[in-house]
């Protein structure tokens, strides 16, 4: 066990302030990264994407719900184990109320490639109440780059091509189903547009279990590759492989 060193409170303390500078140091970095963030150009939609909900077909506009922003999760569906990734779970896990997005214009909705019927299931065994929608049998997984499938569309992942990740030993992305976030703007009349999407550790910053474990000691004692579901934690099944 990684158990810190003992030592006075004025040796603590020195040490606090000196992580404290650093830590002030990354927050101002942060600001000032979300603010390019925020500037980054978007791109208009000119694809329907046609989803399955509870209430049937939805077109990307209808996730919306007559707000300007909306936020979306790509969850990975484990088809070795008809059901979704444990990691993905950790994530949504971690949604908080969706009133405080509402109160600034945004909507959040989690699209993955389950057919609806097992996807609902899932949805409801897990206890989630956000907004869930099957993207089975749409182009929409394979234009963002969160179903890999080079006899569908060329491989690309976190903006590299398969060659790129296969180059930094990162091939096992070259395939197969991907989680990320994506984020898209609704004017007025009702065009859509891509503001922005992150992959991989991209959506780090939004599991706050994770971050809450980074003020700990033992900090994050299960890696990503390790999440299990939250209601197996007791049970045999406790690895994502």
């Amino acid at each position: 066990m990684n158990r810190p060193a003992v030592v006075s409170r004025a040796e603590w303390l020195t040490a606090r302030k000196s992580l404290l500078a650093e830590e002030k140091e990354l927050t101002h970095q942060m600001d000032a990264l979300a603010e390019k963030r925020r500037g980054l150009p978007m791109v208009a939609i000119d694809k329907k994407y046609v989803f399955e909900g509870p209430t049937g077909e939805v077109e990307l506009s209808d996730l919306f719900e007559k707000r300007r922003q909306l936020i979306v999760y790509h969850m990975m569906w484990r088809w070795d184990l008809d059901t979704g990734c444990p990691s993905c779970a950790m994530f949504l896990d971690n949604v908080g109320h969706l009133a405080h997005l509402h109160a600034q214009d945004t909507s959040f909705a989690v699209i993955s490639r389950g057919p609806w019927e097992r996807l609902n299931g899932y949805r409801k065994r897990m206890g989630w109440t956000f907004p869930m929608y099957s993207s089975f049998g749409s182009d929409f997984n394979y234009d963002f780059h969160v179903t890999q499938d080079e006899s569908i569309a060329p491989v690309e992942y976190n903006y590299r091509t398969k060659a790129e990740l296969e180059a930094a030993g990162q091939g096992y992305f070259s395939h197969g189903e991907l989680p990320g976030t994506s984020v898209f703007w609704c004017d007025d009349d009702g065009s859509v547009f891509h503001t922005y999407s992150s992959y991989g550790r991209g959506g780090d910053i939004h599991i706050g279990t994770h971050n809450f474990l980074d003020l700990t000691p033992l900090g994050r004692q299960k890696h990503v590759g390790e999440a299990v579901h939250h209601d197996r934690y007791d049970s045999p099944e406790s690895h994502c492989h």
